[in-house]
């Protein structure tokens, strides 16, 4: 008798830890499936929160999340279609909105540039002209000349990279103007101009040993920002002295983005493009162009900086080297 009571109470024992263990796993099973669907509702919530808003334009994707739970109002930037989108009532003004660049009127940039009286320069894309804005100060417009083709192509590339683009060492886009038939855009106003006009305007002074490395570094910093900093990675595509420009303080800034692009191949030809003198002559040998043919138009302009001699100047002994490579 005494053996069976034995085992009926190692029975019990038995059956009640195990029932105990069973008990547990339950619990601990409920209770993690309620912990896993909360987490998940909460993911939900904030996906939700967070939806990209996408503004209306051809091929945009421009991402204005921003969370429900905690907004963010921006009243320094207006992003109504009225002010910042890049169409009007004709399809052939249509452009991709660009995100955070103000857009002005004619009217508005007729008045800062007072009917457009003091001109800067003139360049491929057209005529430069100083300016004046109640809000940004002095500032540099760039109109698109009227029979610019390429210029066109030009402001739609220009615009679309600086509005995501931005660093110390590139020009900044302050607007936009796309109004009565005219493109233009407004930049930073650079007192000091282009390093080319400093290097070969004998009336400018002669620039020092200091200033001249710090340009070459401020240059530097510009280009490997576009090359490792802007994700796709940008390729400029026209670096030379002439688009590098100084502001009060002698800081060098990388300008004009007109014929860069973003580091993806398409598949297409793009054909040759540049300046020749600072075009690297495996790009015009293979018409393949990477970010190392930027790095040699920069390795152009420190030449320039250390010698103040043009490209152009030996543009002979240049077409003999890339005759050679070919």
């Amino acid at each position: 008798m005494v053996h069976k009571a034995d085992l009926v109470i190692i029975g019990i024992t038995v059956g009640v830890a195990f029932g105990v263990l069973i008990a547990s796993l339950v619990f601990f099973g409920i209770r993690w499936y309620k912990n896993h669907a909360n987490l998940r509702r909460c993911a939900n919530d904030r996906s939700v929160a967070a939806i990209p808003i996408r503004t209306n334009g051809i091929d945009t994707a421009t991402d204005f999340s921003a969370s429900l739970a905690d907004p963010v109002v921006d009243k320094g930037v207006d992003f109504s279609p009225k002010k910042h989108a890049w169409w009007n009532h004709h399809g052939k003004d249509r452009f991709p909105s660009a995100s955070g660049i103000p857009r002005y009127s004619y009217k508005e940039i007729q008045k800062a540039t007072q009917n457009f009286t003091t001109i800067l320069g003139q360049g491929s894309f057209g005529p430069v002209y100083k300016a004046l804005m109640p809000a940004d100060g002095v500032v540099a417009v760039k109109v698109l000349a009227s029979d610019s083709k390429q210029g066109e192509k030009e402001f739609h590339t220009e615009v679309s990279l600086l509005a995501r683009l931005h660093h110390r060492n590139l020009v900044n886009l302050i607007g936009y103007c796309v109004d009565k038939g005219q493109r233009m855009l407004i930049y930073e106003f650079m007192s000091n101009g282009s390093l080319a006009n400093l290097l070969y305007n004998e009336e400018e002074k002669a620039l020092s040993w200091d200033e001249r490395l710090q340009i070459a570094l401020d240059i530097s910093h510009g280009i490997e920002y576009l090359h490792d900093g802007a994700v796709p990675p940008v390729i400029h595509r026209d670096l030379k002295s002439a688009n590098i420009l100084l502001d009060h303080a002698m800081r060098a800034k990388v300008a004009d983005f007109g014929l860069s692009k973003e580091e993806v191949f398409d598949g297409r030809n793009s054909g040759l493009k540049g300046t020749y003198g600072y075009i690297d002559p495996m790009y015009i040998s293979t018409n393949n162009y990477t970010v190392k043919s930027d790095i040699y138009s920069f390795g152009v302009i420190l030449f320039e900086l250390i010698t103040a001699i043009h490209p152009h100047q030996n543009l002979i002994e240049y077409v003999n080297l890339v005759s050679i490579q070919l």
